[in-house]
């Protein structure tokens, strides 16, 4: 019988990062994925700073940054007219090394992730269904079934559900998924135009409550368009065209449109997942939660859980934690969920608001305020900070304690960078270790030599206070980056605690 440590259902960017990451922790996955061949028509593109900081992992950052495309403004339009301007490049100056709005099309991001997959021996099975499954006490069982229409049981220790808003593994867990559905209709075209509005830059009309962006994609003339219908057209979604909604396009971005790759419809929901664990099944990304794409959110948020749960599971199937580490995923993502899918939502019904009231705010109103705002810096940074996830925490949560300087446990690891090096370097190993800004004892050096736990002291600098970092304390930092223990004193006993606490066993920690 076929047996893997974990068996992923969906070969989305959350089941092939999933796969990736506890490859390389020396985990044995088993991918498989209902469709024959990676999607093509894929509709997420942007790559949020703190992904792309979690990607140094994997040495995929450089070459997402490299093959992508770096948007250097967003501008509004009104009347057929550019109204204002938000600059992006470079928003999120000093507070991390990608400080600046990435696109790269889901399509080509994922076979850039099954490239990778494959260096470590794992290929995405194709068209293989998921039937049901069971667990059992040391396990599940999997039935399912082949290209050939034969049936399969194979069995794992973990099955994932990272199968889309459709989900099987939700739905065979009774999973509620309370929310709503957007009553317009989304549509997407890849395109090859001219235009002012194809310049590089991210365009988005306010003209009307159908919500209308072109985003620029990498390679010139090429552009994709997002939008929403909701009169008459939306009732016909099925037999859509893209010569329907075409017009609004052209009459106000000037969009000269040349040539049509793909276009697809669809609709958008706003949902979260009851539970997204139960027992040895979990469920990731758009099978846990789904909302508008408002922010570029989604494809990223389905990544992060897939980090969170990676360096979990590879912890509990190595021996090196107890099973009650895996409690902390669910608690960890949902309630950041939560928050998202309340947070896009809001934005999402401002822009398409209808009204008298709501076409005042966004064609007079947001074109007064949006340059006000861009000429301040701490706005800038604060739009950064939410958009591209750097200020997701996990404060108050049980695996996270202590505050040294203006870092709380929890938090992403401030990067702090000057002529003299970048903290975020000892990173790229995904491993605990313990990060001291200043000088430590004599007992803390020799405790983490003793059970294998990298320490890492750096001579105190400028550099680190401006980040918000303290002084002659240490940081305990978890396989994920974040802060797992802030603490003012060198003392190695509360690492020792902690990890006795929660189960943890350092021996096992680099892979």
């Amino acid at each position: 019988m076929n047996r893997s440590d974990v068996l992923i259902i969906g070969a989305g960017p959350t089941g092939l990062v999933l796969a990736l990451w506890l490859s390389k922790l020396g985990v044995r996955v088993r991918i498989i994925d209902k469709t024959s061949a990676p999607g093509t028509t894929s509709r997420a593109l942007a790559v949020q700073a703190r992904t792309l900081e979690l990607y140094r992992q994997l040495d995929l950052a450089d070459t997402v940054v490299r093959n992508g495309h770096r948007v250097a403004a967003t501008n509004f339009w009104v009347n057929g007219k550019p109204v204002a301007q938000l600059p992006l490049n470079r928003i999120g100056e000093g507070l991390t090394p990608y400080a600046f709005v990435e696109i790269f099309p889901q399509d080509e991001h994922e076979k850039l992730l099954i490239e990778r997959l494959e260096d470590y021996g794992v290929t995405v099975e194709r068209n293989n269904t998921l039937e049901s499954f069971e667990e059992s006490g040391d396990g599940i069982t999997a039935h399912l079934r082949l290209p050939d229409g034969e049936q399969e049981i194979c069995q794992a220790c973990y099955l994932a559900g990272c199968d889309g808003a459709r989900s099987v593994v939700r739905k065979s867990l009774d999973a509620g998924f309370p929310g709503g559905t957007y009553q317009q209709i989304f549509y997407v075209a890849d395109v090859l135009a001219s235009g002012p509005a194809l310049n590089g830059e991210l365009h988005l009309d306010l003209d009307e409550a159908d919500f209308l962006a072109v985003f620029p994609l990498a390679g010139e003339s090429r552009a994709r368009l997002i939008g929403t219908v909701r009169d008459e057209r939306a009732d016909r979604a099925e037999t859509l065209e893209f010569s329907d909604v075409s017009s609004r396009a052209i009459e106000h971005l000037k969009v000269h449109i040349e040539d049509v790759h793909w276009f697809s419809t669809y609709r958008v929901h706003h949902r979260v997942a009851e539970h997204f664990r139960q027992g040895r099944a979990f469920l990731l990304g758009d099978a846990a939660h789904v909302h508008s794409p408002a922010g570029g959110q989604g494809m990223n948020t389905g990544i992060g859980d897939a980090i969170n749960l990676a360096w979990k599971l590879a912890a509990v199937l190595s021996g090196g934690a107890e099973t009650s580490l895996l409690d902390s995923y669910e608690t960890e993502r949902i309630a950041f969920a939560r928050r998202l899918v309340s947070t896009t939502d809001k934005v999402f019904s401002f822009v398409t608001a209808e009204g008298r009231l709501a076409d005042l705010l966004r064609m007079r109103v947001a074109p007064f305020l949006i340059p006000k705002m861009a000429s301040f810096e701490a706005s800038r940074e604060f739009l950064f900070r939410t958009v591209s996830q750097v200020t997701l925490n996990y404060r108050g949560m049980p695996l996270s304690q202590g505050t040294a300087g203006h870092v709380h446990g929890g938090d992403r690891l401030p990067w702090a960078h000057d002529g003299e090096g970048d903290n975020y370097e000892p990173l790229r190993q995904p491993c605990w270790q313990v990060h001291v800004y200043g000088d430590t004892s004599d007992e803390m050096i020799a405790w983490c030599h003793e059970h294998h736990l990298p320490l890492h002291v750096f001579d105190w600098r400028p550099a680190f206070e401006a980040a918000g970092l303290g002084r002659n304390g240490f940081y305990l930092l978890r396989p994920d980056t974040y802060v797992a223990i802030a603490e003012n004193s060198a003392d190695p006993k509360v690492i020792e605690r902690y990890f006795r606490d929660h189960g943890i066993r350092p021996y096992f920690n680099c892979p």
